[in-house]
Parts: C-alpha cells; structure tokens; sequence
C-alpha cells in the first residue's frame, strides 16, 4: 500500500480524542509530503538537524515535535518552529528550553519522558524523580515552558501483558498528577504508543501515538 492508503487505513482505527503522530525520521521530504498530501500536518523526528532541515523546505502549517532524546546544546535549532518536545527526561533540560524560549518571547508545550521500560537503555525519569522535578522551586519560576503531559515508551518485548502493565503505570501517574494544574504544568497528554503497540496504548488511556513505520514502511 501506499503511504497515503497507509496513512488512512491507520487514522480510521484512531478514536477522535488520539492525536496521531506521523514519526518521519530518516524518511526524504516526498515521503512526508505524501502523507501531507493525505491530511497529514503533524510530524515527529528524532534529530533536530534532520528536523529543521525538513523545516525549511516543506509548509509552515506543519506541527514539528521533538520525539527523540534532545541534547541541551541542539535546542537553540528547533525553538523557532517546534510545536511540542516529548522527551523532556531532566530539570536541567527544562531550564535550557525555558532560557531559550524566554529569548524568542515563546512558550514552549513539553512532555515528561517516564522511563516505564525494562531496558535500562530507555531514557525517562522514574517516579521518585518526577515527584521532585513537578515540586522543585526551580521549576515553578520557569514561565516559558508547559508542561503538558507525559510520554513512555514500553519494553519491546512480545509480551503483550507487560506492555500493558507498563502503560498501566503511566496512565496512574497521568491521572495523579493531572490533579496539579499550576501555571506552567497542566497535564492533557498522554503520549504512548507506536507501530507495534499502539492499540494496546490506547486500550489503556494514550491520547496520543507515534507512528512510523507502518505508514512510512520500515527504515
């Protein structure tokens, strides 16, 4: 099938309140440009150069995020144009987001990386240190930046029980700390889920998936 039946075939399946990323890393412009073509305006790349370069050449009604893990030194290339930055795993990371975006008068949208996985190779803060993160007077002083939801990523593992599991966990901080609506952290978005997995994430409350290569076929 084609990206743009793909593309379709996988939106059908969506509920309306699932947001759908289009995860088009490593993937040339045409191929993001079909899927635009089919509706798609909502992109998710795991490199800011990559990112920015396809920035530049495609339209500016395109919604950027941040999926992957994001390197404090590469922020300043994506501040101008980035809707949304998943990966956010430290305060440190927040505080050079929110720097740089007080430099473009922005505010940047950002979610919490919860390490749910088994692999250690996962990036992501534990439970212990999102609790300290959302309390820090630190982060309270930082008005650039939304915090507006979370992201996971499950172990990749056939065991559809531990997949479940893994984002069951999720879900129970979501709802636990979406009680906290402060100026710069009101959560709204659960962000788990991909190719293998996504129906099982929004079996157990993911408001938004990632999805690549079943609509842009395998990298």
């Amino acid at each position: 099938m084609s990206i743009a039946q793909n593309l379709l075939n996988i939106k059908s399946q969506l509920p309306e309140s699932v947001t759908l990323v289009a995860v088009s890393k490593t993937k040339p412009v045409a191929d993001l440009m079909e899927a635009y073509h089919a509706g798609q305006r909502i992109f998710g790349e795991n490199k800011i150069q990559e990112m920015t370069e396809k920035w530049e050449q495609m339209p500016k009604d395109i919604q950027w995020h941040m999926i992957g893990h994001v390197q404090s030194n590469k922020v300043k290339y994506m501040i101008p144009y980035v809707k949304l930055i998943h990966g956010v795993d430290s305060l440190k990371l927040l505080k050079e987001i929110n720097r740089l975006a007080l430099k473009w008068r922005k505010k940047i949208d950002c979610l919490l990386q919860i390490h749910i996985a088994e692999e250690e190779t996962k990036f992501g803060l534990d439970e212990k240190e999102l609790k300290e993160l959302l309390a820090s007077e630190e982060f309270k002083t930082f008005d650039n930046i939304r915090v507006v939801g979370l992201m996971g990523m499950a172990t990749f593992t056939d065991n559809q029980n531990q997949i479940k599991r893994e984002f069951q966990h999720l879900k129970t901080l979501f709802d636990t700390y979406s009680q906290l609506k402060t100026e710069n952290c009101q959560l709204k978005t659960l962000s788990m889920g991909m190719s293998g997995d996504y129906q099982t994430a929004i079996e157990c409350g993911s408001t938004m998936v990632r999805i690549g290569s079943s609509i842009f076929g395998t990298r």
